[in-house]
């Protein structure tokens, strides 16, 4: 399953995966039937699950995508973030998920524990994402972080890491990416994109990147250009000024601004517009795309068509 996950991402293939949020509850069955309504899973390549983002109490990550790779027979990218897990818990989870054959794992940093909605939240970083990188190499060398065997060795991991979309010095943004490769990344999933030429740049650093990195595994990584579409005007508003590493032209602010006088529905209306025409923008010219819409699994069926 993620040898052909990671053969299509290699090649010149069309690759969608769709971001999963899991829910505040106990089950996620209803998200999985949401899936099945909008026949998303006969439309995407595969899945990933997030890790308690902003560091809001969430069904566990880990957990939910064995549950979706299972219910769907699709590659499911489980994200891992430094924010509450020692060496011990990460290596130990990685294990485990590697005996469900949950193979892909998405490694951030995270968002800061004191943003959590659950009282006295103590966080657990002892390092950046990197940290998880490096023990996914020496897992996948068939020993722990203290170099100790593994009996019976894990089956291949293959890491993940994210990259901002824009910065004021994108040649920092760069070395950023080469760290990440360094560390064994063999994909880069950016932040939202809404331009072309600044889609087109990110993959001129990205290649960049492959040639500067020490690593040999770096020559073969790929670039996925994230997706989030825009159907409110106050979201194109927020994301621009107050979410770093996404720029949102203004040309499209604009555009959504005036669409937001005119009611609801013609702001829908040209959201979406606007935003199959960038989806499509940026399968033309790269085909690898990461779509993130907090679950609306709908909008994710009619963008991909």
């Amino acid at each position: 399953m993620f040898e052909k996950f990671c053969d299509i991402l290699c090649n010149d293939k069309k690759f969608i995966t769709v971001e999963i949020n899991p829910p505040h509850g106990a089950s996620i069955d209803g998200i999985i039937a949401d899936i099945k309504k909008h026949n998303l899973d006969e439309k995407v390549t595969g899945f990933s699950c997030t890790d308690n983002p902003l560091a809001k109490l969430k069904m566990s990550g880990v957990l939910s995508a064995i549950k979706i790779q299972q219910t769907f027979n699709k590659p499911v990218i489980a994200t891992m973030s430094m924010r509450n897990k020692n060496k011990l818990s990460l290596q130990s989870t990685l294990l485990g998920a590697n005996d469900f054959d949950l193979r892909c794992i998405l490694a951030l940093t995270g968002d800061p524990a004191k943003f959590s909605d659950q009282p006295e939240v103590k966080g657990v970083l002892e390092r950046d994402s990197t940290l998880l990188l490096s023990i996914i190499y020496h897992l996948n060398n068939g020993v722990d972080y203290s170099n100790k065997a593994l009996n019976p060795p894990p089956k291949p991991i293959y890491p993940f890491a994210v990259s901002n979309a824009t910065a004021k010095d994108m040649n920092s943004l760069k070395k950023r990416m080469v760290k990440k490769l360094d560390y064994g990344a063999r994909a880069i999933i950016t932040q939202p994109v809404y331009d072309l030429e600044n889609a087109k740049e990110l993959l001129a650093l990205f290649e960049e990147a492959k040639e500067i990195s020490v690593r040999d595994t770096a020559k073969e990584a790929h670039l996925i250009l994230g997706q989030f579409p825009i159907v409110r005007a106050r979201t194109a508003n927020f994301i621009d000024d107050k979410v770093p590493g996404i720029s949102v032209p203004k040309p499209i602010i604009d555009e959504m601004n005036l669409a937001a006088m005119d009611g609801e529905d013609k702001e829908q209306e040209v959201g979406f517009a606007l935003s199959k025409r960038i989806f499509d923008e940026m399968m033309g010219v790269h085909g690898k795309v990461h779509l993130m819409t907090h679950n609306r699994f709908d909008l994710c069926s009619e963008l991909i068509g």
